[in-house]
């Protein structure tokens, strides 16, 4: 096979897996890279077309429209769509030659059936994106990087320049936050506020210094702060719900928490149990929905990390924008109040409750506490200080939430601290 033919072959079937069946980048990478049995090269570089692909995907496709207005039907075209989708992103983002992009499109063109028609129209548009690709992605407004429903929401949300410093954080590839059980050190690697480590670019993260002896697990910045906002958690009770995978687990685990971990999928409950078995870190864990749970007594400190929209994590998803919905954000608002009313059962009187979504949207997040607080007055807000969150005034709101927003060079996440007073 041609160099580098094999990992596009992969790649086209990954973004075939994501943009028309709307399954998850990285299921779909799980699932295809290893039946392709690529080497570690290839790989990689499947790997790399189809992320930057969807981490560009609004602008690339944007300018396709551009140079081909009448776009052919899919059902006609077969993967003309990702064939060109890929072979631009190529020439504009990873700086591959002209003429291998555009030898590779058209090889790939005459492998199917359908796309094999479409060659001329292939070849000519890759041509002209090398001629005339970067002058015009110049002109572009960077809203067109998110799908206009996202758009429109965070520029009502947050205004205008935010939201567009949102987006062109998300056009960065993310660098690695590793969090560390004990002091350990990795050539290269930044010192974040927490005594966490940053890496700009890790490479395959099983090699890296520590990984075997469970010395530390990868956990982005931002979300390492809600399990931060419970306090001294030494020798006390915490109920971590909806744990899985388990960064905020072992983060409580490691600061010497007696802690009851509930997931209830039974495979991501498995992935729990694999990486605390590998930091060599201790909890109950229960597999149960956290609706249904009923823990033994009330626990001084709950931490609810509720499943959402994840559109604070889109810098290292990229598909997510393009595989959701407004309606997912409707579904994941109503679904997030019934677990916070069942968290708020699990507190003992005095207790805290620490509630958090990796979501930019308002009714996932401040909505959730705003009604909440609403109906149960015997739960207050316990407003947040700069102290709480390691100086950073800015990542926290009026009302003394926290809000971390990609734009400072994290994940998106909103939490909110509460007491029981009885």
């Amino acid at each position: 096979m041609t160099s580098g033919l094999p990992a596009r072959i992969a790649a086209q079937d990954v973004l075939s897996e994501v943009l028309r069946r709307r399954r998850p980048l990285d299921a779909a990478l799980d699932a295809i890279l290893p039946a392709a049995k690529l080497d570690p090269r290839d790989a990689g570089f499947a790997r790399a077309i189809a992320s930057e692909t969807l981490r560009r995907f609004g602008q690339i496709d944007a300018l396709l429209r551009r140079f081909i207005p009448k776009p052919p039907a899919p059902h006609r075209s077969g993967p003309t769509s990702e064939i060109l989708l890929a072979g631009a992103c190529e020439l504009l983002f990873l700086d591959v030659a002209a003429h291998a992009a555009v030898d590779a499109a058209n090889r790939l063109a005459a492998r199917d059936k359908k796309a094999v028609h479409f060659k001329p129209l292939i070849n000519a548009t890759l041509r002209r994106i090398a001629r005339e690709g970067r002058e015009a992605l110049a002109q572009q407004d960077i809203h067109l990087a998110a799908p206009d429903w996202l758009w429109e929401r965070w520029r009502d949300t947050y205004g205008d320049d935010t939201a567009r410093a949102i987006i062109k954080a998300h056009l960065k590839r993310p660098p690695v936050d590793i969090a560390l059980k004990d002091i350990f050190e990795i050539p290269g690697a930044e010192v974040l506020p927490n005594g966490m480590l940053r890496l700009a670019d890790p490479g395959r993260i099983e090699e890296l210094p520590g990984y075997a002896e469970g010395a530390w697990w990868v956990q982005d910045f931002a979300a390492s702060l809600p399990a931060h906002l419970l306090g001294d958690v030494n020798g006390a009770t915490v109920i971590d719900l909806c744990a899985a995978p388990g960064g905020k687990t072992a983060q409580l685990a490691a600061r010497g928490a007696k802690l009851i971990a509930v997931e209830r999928e039974a495979s991501r409950l498995a992935r729990l149990r694999e990486n605390l078995a590998r930091l060599k870190l201790e909890a109950t864990l229960v597999e149960s929905d956290a609706r249904d749970f009923q823990p033994e007594t009330q626990a001084p400190f709950v931490l609810l990390d509720a499943p959402c929209s994840a559109t604070g994590t889109i810098r290292r998803h990229p598909d997510l924008p393009w595989i959701k919905s407004a309606a997912d954000i409707n579904l994941c608002a109503s679904g997030a109040g019934e677990l916070l009313d069942a968290a708020a059962e699990m507190v003992a009187p005095g207790g805290t409750l620490v509630f958090a979504v990796c979501s930019l949207e308002p009714e996932e997040g401040p909505e959730q506490i705003a009604a909440f607080l609403d109906l149960r007055k015997n739960f207050t807000r316990k407003p947040l200080a700069g102290s709480d969150v390691f100086g950073m005034r800015e990542a926290l709101t009026q009302q003394g939430d926290l809000r971390t927003l990609p734009s400072l060079d994290m994940d998106g996440f909103y939490a909110a601290r509460l007491k029981r007073e009885k």
